[in-house]
């Protein structure tokens, strides 16, 4: 309630998480939470409950699972549907390691729909010796609500060893008789299948045990004990309620999955009150409006229809509003797909998780040149949820791709256009924007397009010429004020604007560049590369975000660590003029 963060999935798994270090030998058998985000009970319960209140903020405690944070934190994550796979290298590992310990991955249902996690399945269902229990943390009653007297019957019956030994031992018998076999298979299968909704795991090779209810603690820990002991891949299905004992995340988990401060006494949130628009909802506005005045529109989103701004749209063209779930590369090779129709696809994702279908953007779109505007937020460090989250990458790994158009707005004005601009491309596009709020400018309200491939001349100054891509234009003028420098606003990435990169480097002594992305292969490295093939040796100097992974924290205050603050810059354009004289 002080710090935010995740909330309603966290009180979901309060008896899961009491169960699991209770029965299990933890850190010794392997905990893997898939995402992270409901994983504060579990830090609580191993040493972290007094750095609680550290959580998220700057040299505090992180969000999500740490291998480096605890040992109890057996594997480091952030992003969906990396749980089963982590833990079947772990269970394979202790098999060849020849230990007893116990792999057990906890995924949610929403998490199921990606392929990976279904990959992982596949796998590991093929695998009869190796101590694995995936645990289906169904908190949505997507897959079946089917929780009972029965059910919970014969989940003690089939969770039990002498079930498992009788269970094994007609395999046995029966391998000698394969059409016996076959229909003793098909006739369990067929009287679980009538109680529970296990078949499908069932056929992938586990044990399935379920559905089972997550918050009846004598019950988890009863099935729990009995599931320790059974060899091969096991696999636990409970349902459980998203934001268990707090009434208001109860009625509404979907708002307090992610919270800001807000008051224990009543649940409301201190809410922050934005003066000026979050380029989130500049971009929801403009999707908005270009779908009224274009019905080819088609919006996309991988499960993030709040966090990418998609509500609105969702409620006034649902026709066009596609929602894939946790399947970023899915999204990517649909929207392939809708534009080979000639309808006009726009993927709303975040820096990070575009990074998942890096192969589709490639193969499926670029390579065919395929019109998808690609509506890239989070783009540069975001804050609290740390380096799982930033999106440090995407100016170094969209522009090597042919074909695509990249853009970086320096306002909210700017990023309206961009959004029109890349819709109306005949190719991929993409536009990169940031977490939060823009400068406060006024925004057009009409459908402006830009001219492709031109940079803006922003401040006239001598010597000095600062080239900014994206949002850190603000703070550059300011850092141009104090050094009477140059400034451009360069909004293309690719393409870059050559004629003007090369009239500025005649016209100073120095340039240098400035992005929230990595330096190499960045933006600053784009230039650089511009510069040589034009044998131009005017010195060049990079600004952007070291060859590390940055911490969560405030984002002012990474940047300042990052020296991409006015005095940062500053300095650092003063000490490589002092080597350069």
């Amino acid at each position: 309630s002080r710090t935010g963060g995740h909330f309603s999935s966290n009180l979901g798994v309060v008896e899961l998480t009491i169960a699991l270090h209770y029965i299990f030998n933890t850190p010794e058998d392997r905990l893997i939470w898939d995402v992270g985000h409901q994983s504060y009970p579990h830090k609580i319960l191993t040493g972290r409950r007094d750095k609680m209140s550290g959580l998220r903020q700057y040299n505090g405690i992180a969000g999500f699972p740490k291998r480096s944070e605890s040992i109890y934190d057996s594997f480091g994550v952030g992003h969906s549907s990396t749980s089963i796979s982590a833990a079947v290298g772990m269970a394979i590992a202790s098999r060849l390691l020849k230990s007893d310990r116990k792999s057990i991955a906890i995924i949610g249902d929403g998490a199921m729909t990606a392929g990976m996690a279904f990959e992982a399945l596949n796998h590991a269902g093929d695998i009869e010796d190796i101590n694995l229990l995936i645990i289906l943390n169904d908190n949505d009653m997507s897959i079946s609500p089917n929780v009972g007297g029965l059910s919970n019957y014969l989940v003690k019956i089939l969770s039990s060893q002498f079930y498992a030994s009788v269970r094994e031992g007609s395999k046995q018998i029966l391998k000698r008789m394969p059409t016996m076999r076959e229909l003793a298979k098909r006739t369990e299968e067929h009287m679980k299948g009538m109680v529970i909704p296990g078949t499908l795991f069932e056929e992938l090779g586990f044990n399935y045990i379920g559905p089972i209810d997550g918050h009846d603690l004598p019950n988890l820990l009863s099935t729990l004990k009995n599931m320790k002991v059974l060899e091969g891949p096991q696999f636990l299905h409970i349902i459980t309620q998203k934001g268990r004992g707090f009434p208001s995340a109860e009625n509404n988990p979907c708002t307090y999955h992610g919270v800001t401060a807000f008051d224990p006494k009543t649940g409301k949130m201190v809410a922050k009150k934005a003066i000026v628009p979050t380029y989130t909802q500049v971009f929801s506005d403009w999707l908005c409006d270009m779908a009224a005045h274009d019905e080819k529109l088609i919006g996309i989103t991988p499960a993030m229809r709040e966090g990418s701004g998609l509500v609105n749209f969702s409620k006034l063209f649902p026709e066009r509003y596609i929602d894939v779930g946790i399947a970023e590369q899915h999204s990517v090779t649909l929207a392939a797909g809708l534009a080979c129709e000639g309808l006009k696809p726009v993927v709303a994702i975040y820096s990070s998780f575009l990074q998942r279908a890096y192969d589709q953007l490639i193969h499926d779109v670029a390579l065919q040149n395929l019109p998808v505007l690609f509506a890239i937020d989070r783009g540069g460090l975001v804050g609290a949820d740390g380096p799982t989250h930033s999106g440090c990458f995407d100016l170094s790994y969209l522009r090597c791709i042919p074909n695509i158009l990249v853009m970086t707005p320096a306002d909210e004005n700017e990023c309206r256009q961009m959004l029109s601009t890349g819709f109306n491309y005949k190719g991929p596009s993409a536009v990169r924007y940031p977490r939060g709020c823009g400068s406060g400018i006024v925004i057009d309200p009409n459908l402006t397009t830009l001219t492709i491939g031109k940079a803006k001349l922003s401040r006239q100054g001598s010597k000095i010429a600062i080239l900014v891509f994206g949002t850190l234009l603000t703070v550059a003028l300011k850092v141009a004020d104090k050094l009477d420098a140059t400034v451009i606003n360069m909004r293309f990435v690719k393409p870059l604007d050559i004629d003007m990169i090369l009239q500025i480097a005649t016209q100073h002594k120095l340039l240098v560049t400035i992005e929230e992305n990595v330096i190499m292969g960045g933006a600053g490295s784009a230039v650089n590369e511009s510069l040589y093939a034009n044998k131009n040796t005017v010195s060049v100097l990079n600004l952007g975000l070291p060859d590390s992974f940055i911490n969560h924290g405030d984002t002012a205050m990474l940047l300042t660590q990052c020296g991409l603050d006015v005095d940062g810059i500053v300095n650092s354009i003063t000490n490589h003029l002092e080597n350069i004289t």
